[in-house]
């Protein structure tokens, strides 16, 4: 049998703790989306729970890792159903809490034939506001945390769990209300931000100074941001250059939680001790290939489907991708080319 750099390595799978969003949502899939009043009529539609840290578990699971995932629902019929959806899905939910008098997260989402989607999310205040305390050897018994910014007082002790633990502490730096992002970002080792959080930190919408930008403000983690058809852009922290990772080129029929996708792909590879560069790749083929299928998380692609596809992709040498580099010295960051 024929092996690869993005196998599975021996013994056993490695475990991922997921940590923030669980959401029953209700997809329904369009011709176009609607772009004022009036009635619209799919011509599909799916409930499913997921959700950025649901999904991502998903994706560990599919990937051949083992995920658990820790979020919160209302002691309610919709979170009775998210639980069992996800439990049936692979994922270890016993760290899931029931929030007496709150209600469980939904969603209503439209998704076109051109894979774009109109998100209306709801969360309950209430959901979040009881925090347990996580302590090293909560999270040590793990290979890698990833948390998202949907339970940020949770995500935080978990981030500080993990790094006392000397684990992988990866934030999914989504969009968030002011002041998250900076509250967790100084307890992760890795930060994976969505294009649109991103340049909202940074002030600009020019992804390679981004991405400089970001690592100024958070030196002591890996910087990346993942930008859906453009790619990916990291910081390499070995070479201080800036790299860019084009897309699989695919025909995208439903974006939903693709980056969802990339973020659990990550954290497993994360947690198997695969280089940057393969981590990279790996994350942007399980992304890519869920776009090809309709239905969010359920799209997410196994770990032969994406060894195989990785083998037929011709990405060139990733060092000849190089858009920036720059140098740290003292606290200051310098462009020696741009």
């Amino acid at each position: 049998m024929t092996t690869s750099a993005f196998d599975p390595p021996p013994g056993q799978a490695r475990r991922v703790l997921c940590v923030g969003a669980a959401v029953m949502d209700t997809l329904f899939r369009v011709r176009s989306l609607p772009t004022g009043q009036g009635k619209i009529l799919p011509y599909d539609m799916l409930q499913i729970a997921e959700g950025m840290a649901s999904s991502a578990a998903f994706a560990v699971t599919r990937l051949g890792g083992k995920a658990s995932l820790w979020g919160a629902v209302g002691n309610d019929a919709i979170g009775e159903r998210i639980i069992a959806d996800l439990s049936k899905s692979g994922i270890d939910t016993s760290g899931m809490v029931r929030v007496e008098g709150a209600r469980s997260a939904v969603s209503t989402i439209l998704v076109d034939d051109q894979g774009e989607r109109l998100i209306v999310p709801f969360y309950d205040a209430g959901l979040h506001e009881t925090v347990k305390p996580v302590t090293k050897q909560d999270v040590s018994v793990f290979d890698a945390v990833l948390v998202d910014v949907r339970w940020p007082k949770l995500a935080l002790r978990t981030l500080l769990a993990a790094r006392d633990a000397a684990r992988p502490a990866i934030l999914d730096g989504d969009v968030a209300g002011d002041g998250v992002i900076e509250m967790l970002a100084p307890a992760a080792s890795h930060i994976v931000f969505s294009q649109p959080a991103a340049e909202r930190l940074a002030g600009t919408a020019e992804l390679v100074k981004v991405v400089g930008l970001l690592k100024r403000k958070f030196e002591h983690a890996f910087i990346s941001v993942t930008a859906g058809e453009n790619g990916c852009f990291w910081f390499d922290d070995r070479t201080g250059e800036i790299v860019h990772l084009a897309a699989p080129k695919v025909r995208a029929v439903d974006t939903l939680a693709a980056g969802d996708i990339f973020h659990g792909a990550f954290a497993l590879a994360t947690a198997e001790g695969l280089l940057i560069e393969e981590t990279m790749r790996l994350s942007s083929m399980a992304a890519a290939l869920k776009c090809q299928v309709f239905g969010g998380r359920i799209g997410a692609p196994t770990r032969a489907e994406v060894c195989d596809a990785l083998r037929d992709w011709d990405v060139g040498v990733i060092a000849a991708a190089l858009c920036s580099r720059y140098e740290f010295r003292n606290g200051d960051q310098r462009s020696i080319s741009f």
